[in-house]
Parts: C-alpha cells; structure tokens; sequence
C-alpha cells in the first residue's frame, strides 16, 4: 500500500501542471483552392507555465479505422500564458475518404520571453478582385533589437473557428528597441474569403514575444462583416470605405470598394 502511494505521489510530480490547461480550440477543415487539404485551430495555453516545441497531430479516420496521420507545429515558437497559439495542417497528398478526425498536442514547458512585441495598429481590407490583405505596424518596446520579427494573423468565422490563417516577416526582418515597423499580410486563399467575418494578431521575435493583449481584428458585428463582402462581390465598383483599426480604441471601420 505504502509503495502505491508513492508511486502515485510520483507520478503527480511527473505530469505537467499545465497538461489539462494545454487544448485544441476551434478547428476547422477545407479544401483549399489549389486542392491541398487544411487542418486550422488554435492552442489554448490556460496554464501558468510559458511552452514551447509546440505540435498538433492529426489522425484521419474512415469509419473506425485510422487512415492516415500527420503533424505541424504551432506558428509562433512559444506560447505564454493565457495566450493563443495557431497552426495550419496542410496535406498535399490524397488520403481517401475521410470520416472524421482527431487532433493532440504536445509540447514542453519553456523559459519565458519578455512580451514587448506589440501590435500598434492594423487595417484589413477587401480588394477589389476578392484579394484580402492586413496591414500594419509592429513595435518593439522592449530594451535590444529583436531580430526576426515575424506577425501572424488568424481569421475567424462567424462561429469563432479559425477559417483561415497568414503570417508575414517585416521587411526588414528586425527592429531596434523602441522602433515602429510596417508589415502587410496577404491572405491568399481566395476559397475562405466569404467565410471571414473577424481576425486577430500576434508578432514574436526571437527575442521578445507579443504584449499579453490580443489586438482584435474587425471588431464589428457579424452582419455589418457580412453585409460588407456581400457588397463586395455583387458591385466591386463601389467606392472604397475606411477600414481603420484606431491604436487607442482598437475600433476597425470597414473599407468597401
């Protein structure tokens, strides 16, 4: 009996704290227009603990039998707490037909990063071909340079899954301490498009990490979103709108064309 608690004390030790506050969240599958298939969701760090080596597994099933399987890693190399992560699963091959599946995630727990990296505005706009691109500037508060500054975007359905997912490199790809940068995203699959109502950012080099705020993307109600892309696609001459994301309200003014 002594043995079993001991060995039960043991294992207490040897689980991460932070296994059951490690999750996936709102995954979504398509096809994309190039025929590639996509697995998207984002990792909920709700632990207290910074992780990195972050990887999401995924198993395809046709009724109960696995079929096929594969991995990615999350977009950013570490994820804080209380924050978000995203990853983009995309397989190039023909798997058959596919039921259902399953996804996992493992990682490990990390030193933590300064989180100086900040989102000081952003603009998301709708072009007149059906191109979307966001816009806008980094900055780096913290005390060096941080090198490799790269910014992520993830859009969002009407339901909050993740329909689509970006990411881009400043050009130039550092920033000095107390520096503004520019950066543009394309968002590139045009097979999404009428699905994006709301999106979000996050920047890291590899020095720094994102501020703990998640500057929010359009911010508008679900149906201003969609009445916008309806518009959008059924007259493309419409004048342009304002699109603005204000760094002190975070507020987002839509830009139609």
């Amino acid at each position: 009996m002594k043995k079993l608690s001991l060995f039960l004390i043991l294992l207490t030790f040897a689980i991460p704290t932070a296994f059951a506050d490690v999750y996936i969240d709102n995954d979504h599958k398509y096809l994309g227009d190039d025929g590639t298939l996509h697995i998207l969701g984002e990792i909920i760090n709700e632990s207290n603990k910074p992780i990195n080596q972050v990887e999401v597994t995924a198993v395809f099933y046709f009724d109960d039998d696995a079929i096929y399987h594969t991995s990615t890693e999350n977009l950013t190399s570490i994820i804080m707490p209380e924050m978000k992560g995203v990853f983009d699963l995309i397989i190039t091959e023909d798997v058959g037909h596919i039921d259902h599946y399953s996804l996992d995630v493992n990682y490990k727990i990390a030193q933590p990063k300064d989180q100086v990296i900040e989102i000081t505005s952003s603009e998301f706009t709708y072009g007149p071909v059906d191109n979307i691109t966001i816009q806008g500037t980094v900055a780096n508060n913290g005390e060096i340079t941080a090198n490799m500054v790269k910014v992520v975007a993830t859009l969002y359905d009407r339901d909050g899954n993740v329909v689509a997912v970006s990411q881009t490199n400043t050009k130039p790809d550092y920033l000095r301490a107390s520096d503004e940068s520019f950066f543009l995203i394309p968002i590139l699959d045009k097979t999404q498009a009428d699905e994006i109502v709301d999106y979000s950012l996050i920047a890291e080099s590899e020095e720094y990490t994102a501020v703990p705020e998640f500057p929010l993307g359009s911010g508008l109600l679900l149906v201003v979103s969609l009445s916008a892309y309806i518009a959008l696609t059924k007259n493309p001459s419409l004048v342009t709108r304002s699109l603005g994301h204000l760094s002190n309200t975070k507020q987002i003014l839509l830009r139609l064309r």
